[in-house]
């Protein structure tokens, strides 16, 4: 048991963010590490060598990191962040999460088009629904979020088109799979960034 009562749970692993010192699921962090000229360089597939040192995803925490010099402390050695970082990490994690679902498209676990999804809903197949954030709420209304499935409306339609080869796509879905899981962290994280809702049970 932590301290709060909540049961310790072994299987998740937890980071401590560097700005606001609580210790979170590393999924809905950004990991760093510090590149060979003293830049900050965001690790988001968490692979490259060196002290890594995280954040949490959200615009203000990693403004604040860059305006208070925070990179540094956690680095242990002088670090610099470069310009224009949290853009930098919000266009790549919309980049990852762009060709995730493209993957999972070429692999017949991703769709697009309402009454293709309205059809995989109906089926109990969604275990992501994501939805453009520049679509009609009146349209997205229409569609709701299975029990235990998460929605995000954290691309626009034209990146949503960009995964599924169109100029342009409003509604999508991921069925049951590791790709699936990708995508709900990568987008969890890019939510953080963009202000999207992460999950809505539901219609609203």
């Amino acid at each position: 048991m932590t301290r709060g009562g909540r049961e310790k749970t072994t299987d998740v692993a937890e980071r401590r963010c560097l700005v606001t010192g609580e210790v979170q699921p590393k999924a809905g962090l950004i990991r760093f590490v510090l590149g060979p000229d003293a830049l900050v360089v965001p690790d988001l597939a968490e692979k490259l060598p060196g002290r890594g040192f995280w954040l949490t995803s959200e615009r203000a925490v990693i403004d604040k990191a860059v305006a208070k010099g925070a990179f540094s402390r956690g680095a242990k050695a002088p670090a610099k962040a470069p310009d224009g970082l949290t853009e930098l990490i919000e266009d790549g994690l919309a980049k990852r999460v762009i060709e995730l679902i493209s993957l999972a498209r070429k692999s017949g676990g991703a769709i697009a088009g309402y009454e293709k999804v309205k059809d995989w809903l109906a089926a109990g197949q969604v275990k992501v629904l994501l939805q453009a954030s520049d679509g009609s709420e009146r349209g997205k209304g229409k569609l709701w979020t299975p029990e235990g499935a998460r929605w995000f409306g954290c691309l626009t339609a034209s990146e949503l088109g960009l995964a599924f080869g169109r100029d342009h796509v409003i509604h999508s879905a991921l069925s049951q799979g590791g790709l699936a899981d990708k995508v709900i962290r990568d987008a969890g994280r890019l939510n953080g960034l963009r202000g999207q809702s992460a999950i809505r049970a539901g219609k609203e």
